[in-house]
């Protein structure tokens, strides 16, 4: 997650070939935001960076994953014993296993889908 002092900078895990990222990324601009945009896949977030994005989405490492990606069966991550610092490696060596698009705002953060939900940052 970006570390910023500005409640106004947003940010956004995007990924391009993604629908719903592109979405989100419009209503962001749409609302006269031009944010910083972090190809999460070619520049995957460090374990420290997924960590923060959890604290400020309130989740779960498991509800930032994308179940049906082959990377989440291949690598056993149902596995109820692995522990919250395997998962976010397995997601640092994996990025295609996040949720997309991720948006940061100040402290806080939300997931992008439906591509709505960015709107609660911004207002």
């Amino acid at each position: 997650m970006p570390s910023t002092n500005d409640m106004s900078s947003t940010t956004i895990w995007h990924n391009p070939r993604c629908s719903k990222s592109r979405q989100t990324l419009q209503l962001i601009r749409d609302r006269g935001i031009e944010p910083t945009i972090i190809e999460y896949l070619g520049s995957p977030p460090s374990a420290v960076e997924l960590t923060d994005a959890l604290e400020a989405l309130g989740m779960e490492p498991r509800d930032l994953m994308r179940k049906k990606e082959a990377p989440y069966n291949e690598l056993s991550l149902g596995d109820d014993r692995l522990t919250h610092a395997e998962l976010i490696a397995a997601m640092v060596e994996n990025p295609v296993l996040i949720e997309r698009p991720v948006v940061f705002r100040g402290n806080r953060a939300v997931v992008g889908r439906p591509p709505e939900n960015v709107l609660e940052l911004l207002d």
